[in-house]
């Protein structure tokens, strides 16, 4: 086994707990190691953390956020960063069952994009991913024997199933593109310097304060406590001997239960246990107990070395010294605390120009990217025409066929994806390599023959509709693309307040009041979700319809070949004029929702008479109701009128509907000669 010695180390999260008494004992045990660290500064982060090691000229302090691409990037290449051990993330169970997706984002998103940017530059010689016992779940009552670093993970809280996910990812790209990794899995962990979310020290605060300690449950529940010098030891020593591939628990066999680390706490303050804990209510699924094997660990030669009574009494003690640490924190010291879980909101330092010129300059630099698109009028500026090149999504499909001959017409560069959706990794290969100016997803699961298909393949539409379109709308925004989003306007039905026949559509920012079937659920989860990335354009269209009446998907082709028909005035979007109106939203950068709609409404029968004055002057059809449609398909049918004025706007001289298909559709088809059919239908 090789042993790493390092030169210049990445820590994240470093002014969290255990991050920072690592970082200290690095900096102070190792001068020739250079340690740049890194912390976005949340609630339980503190830079009085770093006050030992302030003065070091080994010693460097960074705030920003491992969501950033663009910093770690940066930070890997100027420092020339050889290691990481990446502790950051949220921590607190309590905050995850109130607040699960920001421990979505810090702990697995933030984690793959660390390991991406360690891919990209190719310079990490270890990656040092700190996670924990709860990712094996609850261990039996009975066991005599811990969990192994082979044993099944089975996390059954929010918080541990994000750490789960993130050690899935570093597995896989530990095994997918060689990176040297190590994983670790840690018991609770206690000392001077922990955010008071946590047992002990608060505890040990509670108690100061002469107040109640609140124990969930009855205080039965097991856990192991390890002194954070220890467990700094135990990754001092990983870092230097520890296996690539190979994952290691820190971790005690000394359990003791809630109840007991109460009353040990209440001995230290001559307090009567009887009188100071009070039991709480339970969390929704709290783990009785986590237990594990730590031998392969004390292999290489580590074990513990304080004792349960010694660590209490040194945190006791410096807790006792150091009361203000954390300022208030009244709302942590809750039964059930729920921190607000912002970045930016750490504790600083006293302000003295020691401390301040220990933060490096670069902090505050960089963020997480934001978009910046410009308005969607031209408003001058340089005449030169900017280079286009198009990503295209769906070109199997209809929509995405036809913006393929869209770009050979105009002449716009564009190759389509060869990606699937909901494999991130294939789509960021696709955006490397094509490098386009703008993506149009075009991709989607409608049915075949129609939506009803969607409504017994459920999780194949949820892949595609919501998973893939919110993937690749995340990697654009990561990569600063635009994408253009043909969505659907059938999430709509009419209403008391938008009535048929009222000439009242749906806007824009109107809430969907259709959930008749499983494919328009889909379609309006999705763009909810996408509200909140300002670089999709979401395009509704409505019973899209072509010049080409052979094409199956077709509205027009669909009921000429109905045995029966509704009859129900809809808006619909003619393909032939507004698709290249969506290259010209894509030049101009449009944002936003837009009803991509012809203005106005037309009916199954008024469609079907233009059908007999253009195309077959001997047609005819037969209509039924709604009630009678319904015993022929599976889902109900979306009927709406959408408000088209934005658009309208936006392009002046956009057809109404009627005016439209005769322009696109039918005059360009036309078999009948004028004058010859007459109205007629059954």
């Amino acid at each position: 086994m090789a042993a790493h010695t390092p030169k210049n180390i990445l820590i994240t999260g470093a002014a969290g707990f255990i991050a920072s008494h690592v970082a200290n004992r690095l900096i102070r045990n190792y001068p020739d190691y250079k340690i740049v660290v890194l912390d976005k500064l949340d609630y339980c982060s503190n830079l009085n953390n770093f006050l030992p090691s302030r003065s070091s000229p080994n010693f460097k302090f960074v705030k920003g956020d491992i969501a950033s691409a663009d910093l770690v990037n940066f930070l890997l290449i100027t420092e020339s960063i050889d290691t990481i051990m990446h502790f950051a993330a949220q921590t607190h169970v309590d905050n995850s069952f109130g607040n699960s997706f920001e421990f979505t984002k810090n702990n697995i998103y933030g984690t793959h994009v660390l390991l991406e940017a360690c891919k990209l530059t190719g310079q990490i010689r270890r990656f040092i991913h700190v996670s924990t016992d709860e990712v094996y779940g609850e261990t039996d009552e009975d066991a005599v024997v811990g969990n192994h670093e082979a044993s099944q993970l089975l996390p059954t809280n929010p918080y541990s199933a994000t750490k789960a996910g993130a050690e899935m990812l570093v597995m896989a790209y530990g095994r997918s593109y060689g990176l040297p990794v190590i994983t670790t899995r840690g018991n609770n962990v206690y000392g001077p310097n922990q955010f008071p979310e946590k047992l002990i020290p608060k505890f040990l605060l509670l108690a100061m304060r002469g107040q109640p300690l609140p124990i969930h449950g009855d205080g039965s529940n097991v856990r192991s406590y390890l002194y954070c010098e220890d467990v700094a030891e135990a990754f001092e020593v990983i870092l230097h001997q520890g296996e690539v591939g190979h994952v290691y628990n820190i971790g005690t066999k000394k359990e003791r239960r809630v109840i007991d680390v109460a009353k040990d706490i209440c001995k230290l303050f001559s307090l009567d246990p009887d009188e100071v804990i009070k039991f709480v209510d339970n969390r929704p699924f709290n783990d009785q107990r986590y237990f594990l094997d730590d031998q392969k660990l004390k292999n290489l030669g580590w074990s513990e070395r304080t004792t349960w009574e010694e660590g209490l009494k040194k945190t006791m003690e410096w807790y006792t010294a150091n009361p203000d640490w954390w300022g208030d924190v009244s709302g942590a010291l809750l039964p059930h605390p729920r921190m607000l879980m912002m970045p930016g909101i750490g504790r600083q330092f006293d302000g003295s120009e020691n401390t301040k010129n220990m933060v490096s300059q670069i902090t505050n630099t960089f963020s997480p990217m934001k978009m910046a698109i410009p308005a969607s009028k031209n408003t001058g500026g340089s005449s030169l025409k900017p280079s286009l090149k198009f990503l295209i999504y769906g070109r199997t499909g209809w929509i995405g066929g036809l913006l393929g001959k869209i770009c050979e017409k105009q002449g716009i560069p564009f190759v389509y994806g060869k990606g699937r959706l909901e494999e991130r990794f294939s789509l960021i290969s696709d955006i490397q390599t094509a490098k386009p100016t703008h993506v149009f997803n075009a991709a989607g699961v409608t049915g075949r023959p129609n939506v009803d298909w969607c409504e017994s393949h459920k999780p194949e539409t949820i892949r595609t509709n919501v998973v893939g379109t919110l993937t690749l709308a995340d990697i654009c925004r990561e990569h600063g693309l635009l994408m253009m989003n043909y969505a659907t306007g059938c999430i709509f039905e009419y209403d008391a307040v938008h009535p048929e026949g009222s000439g009242i559509g749906f806007r824009e920012e109107d809430k969907p009041n259709f959930i008749g079937s499983f494919y328009s659920k889909t379609k309006a989860m999705v763009e909810e979700l996408l509200k909140e990335y300002d670089n999709v354009c979401t395009l509704r269209v409505r019973m899209p319809i072509s010049s080409d009446l052979n094409n199956p998907r077709n509205f027009i082709t669909k009921i000429s070949r109905y045995n029966k028909v509704v009859n129900i005035p809809n808006s619909m979007t003619v393909l032939d004029e507004l698709l290249p109106i969506s290259v010209e939203m894509a030049k101009r950068n449009c944002r936003g929702i837009w009803n991509f709609t012809n203005p106005g409404v037309i009916s199954h029968n008024e469609i079907l008479e233009m059908y007999k004055t253009y195309m077959d002057s001997s047609f005819k059809w037969v209509n039924f109701t709604l009630e009678e449609q319904a015993k022929v398909i599976v889902a109900p049918r979306s009927n709406n009128e959408m408000d088209a004025s934005k658009l309208k706007n936006e392009f002046p001289e956009l057809l109404s509907i009627k005016d439209s298909l005769i322009k696109y559709v039918f005059e360009p088809n036309r078999k009948v000669p004028v004058g010859v059919a007459k109205s007629s239908f059954e």
